[in-house]
């Protein structure tokens, strides 16, 4: 079965399900794709909050909702920071939720009282004061997200898309969940380049890493945006990109303004963008590492749910999240491992290349070596050097990742293409986890970018 060109750029080369998927499209709508994160404490950010007034009492954070429509996360933060008048680094965030969607999620913010919280008046964003705390919302504290989606313009009639979401649906739960890619949303869709600009800046090729984040084209932009990276790419026209270059792609001109200022300046030229930004661009291209070595070992038929001498075993807490302690397998631990994973204390893990890493042993290790090798890095280039605030030092990544509490509706008339159908999923992912990666193996769409991904 052929994976899109699109997905295979990004790492995502194989699929792990063989049943046909049943097409149509997501987001059609931001409504048809619906976010609501859980903490690990069980508070669950939903859009159906009453507002219950102004928390009492004090502490270092305010803890608040927020609900946005349509609103990148990062894009997100920056306007509620202006919006407050203060420093972004008075946010903190547990995760990035996506875009083109309607996102429930929890949001830090020190030294603002509540009151001035509800005087944020933008479209698309809601935010509403819960309560204070001592500690800041974080990664750490994320369990995992809930998810509501609406599959639209389905070609096949009811009995075939139950029957082949039922057949995937079998075919994952034998696996033991859904190959823990990193999605499409950690690249972009329309124009997949955070990846390409990470793998310039670790290599040290900070003119190239510029020209690719600012020149390279899409034809899913509009005709000006097209035409100012063209101009950048073929011409060195700054001045002249910059005025034709729209608004919208404000990093782009930031970045655009520095050079005019500054030629050859490519650092300062990268570093006029956000800190958050800058080491996005580094870990997708961790990212990128990480969904080669997961394809190929699927593509090489090696096991997902067990493992073999020299790969990495991942301990897992008491809510199946990994507790980043991560053990090598050997012939002497293997069977011990094994028994851990029977009892969901542990599971099969591959690195995330970085400075303190080490690649896996056995069979998995030679898969890595032979792409790292491709790519021309090693894990020393990691160090980033050349931008030392975007240093990247590894981790580990589990293998497969659950899916919880899975209910799909039956397929019925989509009212917004009477004579095609759709269906609707309810599902919770961990964290760190893309639901796009489960909606894949349900749709395997031909083209991805037109199936709203």
């Amino acid at each position: 079965m052929t994976v899109p060109s699109l997905e295979a750029s990004l790492g995502m080369t194989v699929y792990a399900t063989r049943t046909p998927g049943v097409g149509g499209r997501i987001k059609l709508f931001a409504e048809d794709f619906i976010v609501e994160e859980i903490l690990v404490d069980g508070s669950k950010a939903t859009l159906k909050h009453t507002p219950a007034g102004l928390p009492e009492g004090w502490g270092r954070h305010l803890l608040c909702l927020l609900v946005k429509k349509n609103w990148d996360t990062l894009a997100a933060l920056e306007k509620i920071a202006e919006e407050l008048n203060i420093d972004e680094g008075q946010l903190h965030v547990a995760g990035i939720k996506d875009t083109k969607a309607v996102t429930a999620q929890h949001i830090s913010v020190s030294r603002v009282p509540p009151e001035k919280i509800l005087n944020i008046k933008v479209k698309g964003l809601r935010v509403y004061p819960i309560r204070f705390e001592d500690e800041a919302v974080s990664p750490s504290r994320l369990y995992g997200n809930h998810f509501h989606i609406v599959v639209r313009s389905i070609s096949y009639g009811p009995a075939v898309v139950e029957e082949r979401i039922n057949a995937v649906v079998e075919e994952l739960k034998h696996l033991g969940g859904v190959p823990n890619y990193f999605g499409h949303q950690r690249f972009g869709t329309k124009r997949p380049v955070t990846h390409l600009v990470g793998r310039q800046i670790v290599k040290g090729n900070l003119e190239e890493a510029s020209l690719t984040f600012l020149s390279l084209p899409s034809p899913f932009e509009d005709p000006d945006a097209r035409e100012a990276r063209r101009l950048i790419r073929e011409a060195g026209d700054y001045r002249a990109a910059l005025k034709i270059l729209p608004k919208h792609l404000t990093y782009e001109r930031a970045m655009l303004k520095h050079l005019i200022k500054h030629p050859r300046d490519y650092l300062g030229a990268l570093r006029r963008l956000p800190l958050k930004l800058r080491r996005l661009f580094v870990q997708a291209y961790q990212s990128y590492l990480y969904n080669l070595f997961l394809s190929e070992r699927i593509k090489r038929g090696m096991p997902l749910n067990d493992v073999l001498v020299g790969d990495y075993a991942l301990e897992l807490d008491g809510c199946g999240l990994p507790t980043g302690r991560a053990s090598r397998v050997s012939e002497s631990n293997l069977s011990q491992i094994r028994e851990k994973m029977r009892r969901g204390e542990a599971a099969l893990a591959i690195p995330l290349v970085g400075l303190k890493v080490e690649a896996s042993g056995g069979v998995q290790g030679e898969i890595e070596r032979e792409i790292l090798s491709s790519e021309g890095v090693n894990p020393q280039d990691f160090r980033v050097e050349c931008m030392p605030e975007a240093v990247a030092r590894g981790g580990f990544r589990r293998v497969l990742t659950p899916i919880i509490n899975l209910q799909t509706s039956e397929a019925s008339e989509d009212p917004v293409n009477p004579s095609k159908f759709k269906v609707e999923l309810d599902f919770t992912l961990l964290r760190g986890s893309y639901a796009t990666v489960l909606l894949r193996e349900v749709m395997k769409p031909r083209n991805v970018v037109e199936a709203g991904f």
